[in-house]
């Protein structure tokens, strides 16, 4: 087993063994009118910056939720929308909207999606670019008892950000800047994998992502 394989096999074990209390889906219906605004009324964001939340596993909602609160994901936006939330008022918006279908995704006709699929099928050993479906499934579906998420048919736009967010913590750490990046990731697996990424790559996995289902 390679070194990044005993990463996945481990962290999964670990993650699996986390106990999550599931949210009441109707409360969380009744409690999700601010955020239809960015994400629509069943989860199927319009605007291509905010994500699509139908579909995606309760617990990874779930821990989205409570690290937007923390602070430990930094949004500006979805702070002061946290702000007022309690826990079970997390858990049941994480339970309603996994139970929303999301609606297909579409990439550009014009998208290199040769090797977006080539990334997120077999990784890059060459470089210790991990497989994407290790962690995410064949057809983006996620592994939610692992808090995983689902990727298939994500906006382009919002699957983009998250990878340069990711990849942003090793450009600060070799450039000292202090941009803006993303570090909620489960023991720093997103981290390790978009750092190698180009922007090429990075859109090519998008691309290749939004046409999952």
């Amino acid at each position: 087993m390679n070194k990044l394989a005993l990463i996945f096999a481990t962290a999964l074990a670990l993650v699996s063994t986390h106990t999550f209390a599931a949210g009441d889906a109707a409360k969380g219906k009744a409690k999700s009118a601010t955020c239809t605004a960015c994400h629509g009324a069943n989860g199927n964001s319009m605007v291509p910056n905010f994500p699509k939340l139908a579909g995606q596993g309760e617990k990874y909602l779930f821990k989205q939720l409570k690290d937007f609160k923390s602070n430990q994901r930094q949004d500006g936006l979805m702070a002061g929308i946290v702000a007022v939330l309690t826990p079970e008022d997390m858990a049941d918006l994480s339970a309603h909207f996994s139970k929303q279908v999301i609606t297909q995704g579409v990439a550009s006709k014009t998208a290199n999606i040769a090797l977006g699929e080539k990334l997120y099928r077999g990784g890059d050993k060459s470089r210790g670019i991990a497989a994407c479906m290790a962690c995410h499934g064949p057809q983006g579906a996620g592994i939610p008892s692992a808090g995983f998420p689902a990727l298939a048919s994500q906006h382009v736009a919002y699957t983009t950000k998250q990878l340069k967010d990711f990849r942003q913590v090793s450009i600060n750490a070799q450039t000292d800047a202090k941009a803006p990046a993303r570090t909620n990731d489960d023991r720093n697996m997103m981290i390790a994998f978009t750092k190698g990424l180009t922007n090429a790559e990075i859109d090519a996995l998008a691309q290749y992502i939004a046409g999952l289902h």
